[in-house]
């Protein structure tokens, strides 16, 4: 068994592809702040239950001949839903709210930082129960 098929690491995968893709969604609404009758959006949440989910319906690409290359998978796994609440708008209906898009994106980046620590630690102590001692 790989360390790459642990249970874990398919979560935590999983957890920083989605953080990566909400940090793309927020990015967009920043840059979209001055459009006209654009509405912020957002990803759904990762909820424990999709993440088993997927984790247990993973499809791989077969190939018919080993110098084919399997497409990579789409960094677009995960649902974009318009803002539930639009607290203002601007003349030109336009609801994006710089700092609510701010606060988002620093508590994006939190989380992607606690995911890549807790990664570290389960790496290093993967490596503890395999006798290197924590080492890389």
């Amino acid at each position: 068994m790989s360390i790459n098929d642990s249970v874990i690491f398919g979560m935590m995968q999983q957890k920083m592809d989605w953080l990566s893709q909400r940090q793309r969604v927020l990015a967009q609404n920043i840059a979209n702040a001055d459009t006209p009758g654009f509405r912020a959006r957002d990803l759904e949440p990762l909820s424990f239950t999709d993440a088993m989910a997927r984790r247990n319906m993973q499809v791989a690409l077969a190939v018919s001949d080993p110098q084919h290359i399997a497409l990579p998978e789409s960094n677009d796994r995960f649902r974009e839903k318009e803002s539930d609440t639009v607290y203002e708008t601007s003349i030109n209906k336009n609801g994006v709210i710089l700092e609510e898009q701010m606060i988002k994106i620093n508590h994006t980046a939190d989380d992607f930082n606690l995911a890549t620590s807790l990664y570290r630690k389960y790496i290093s102590l993967h490596h503890a129960a395999l006798g290197r001692g924590g080492q890389g």
